[in-house]
């Protein structure tokens, strides 16, 4: 019987570094955690139209510094840096409660049609605007393979277009290789709401091998890769 385990976790130890940084005795470590998943809740709701890829907290004894990764910075940061200024009076507000000291570093996505997040999101928005979902899904895998993935996989489940009973599609192209532990593998998933009720959205892409750590949040000039030939499989 196969094990599911998610991709990023899998490959945490050897290529991938973890999202949160801090350390906390015994006693802290439950308090500790409820607030970094109450920071994390309110970004990813308040960031929703920002394309946000993924939040790096890393956490000292005096301050927060909260590293968020966006394709649309400019929609976090806001005009002269005001929805910048208030989601950080939010969270020293309502979260550290006055406690610690919150800095936030916004940087932009390079590409962000090869990040699993943003795909996804703009995927459940789609299923949002009551779009068909095969569309949705080829067209998503088009400009996925189009902006130099070497393979990418996408799944859909719940009541698609509507209908009564529940079930689950899923769309591949190109090379995907979730075993190899040094394989590149971006996974998100996202759920779109609807008036049926949530279908929830799976996106694997496939960037090929690393040797060594990857950190997201290195800025890194990377040459546009060639474009490949799309073969679409059910």
């Amino acid at each position: 019987m196969g094990h599911k385990v998610h991709p990023n976790i899998y490959r945490i130890p050897y290529i991938f570094p973890w999202d949160s940084r801090w350390f906390a005795k015994k006693d802290q470590l439950s308090h500790f955690l409820e607030q970094e998943v109450k920071i994390r809740e309110f970004l990813c709701k308040k960031l929703k139209d920002a394309g946000v890829d993924s939040i790096s907290i890393e956490r000292s004894p005096k301050e927060f510094n909260i590293h968020i990764l966006a394709a649309k910075p400019g929609v976090v940061i806001g005009r002269g840096g005001q929805g910048l200024e208030e989601l950080r009076k939010h969270i020293e507000r309502k979260i550290a409660q006055f406690k610690l000291k919150v800095k936030l570093n916004i940087q932009p996505l390079a590409q962000p049609a090869l990040s699993a997040a943003v795909v996804a999101q703009g995927a459940a928005a789609e299923i949002e605007r009551r779009l068909p979902f095969r569309r949705v899904m080829k067209q998503a895998i088009e400009k996925v393979m189009a902006a130099g993935a070497k393979g990418v996989k996408m799944k859909m489940a719940g009541r698609l277009n509507g209908v009564e009973i529940a079930r689950s599609e899923k769309l591949a192209a190109g090379k995907m290789s979730l075993i190899t532990i040094r394989s590149d593998v971006d996974y998100a998933l996202c759920e779109a709401q609807t008036l049926y009720g949530k279908i929830g959205v799976k996106v694997w892409v496939y960037h090929g091998e690393v040797f060594g750590r990857k950190d997201k949040f290195e800025k890194k000039t990377e040459e546009p890769a060639p474009r490949k030939k799309l073969e679409i499989r059910n």
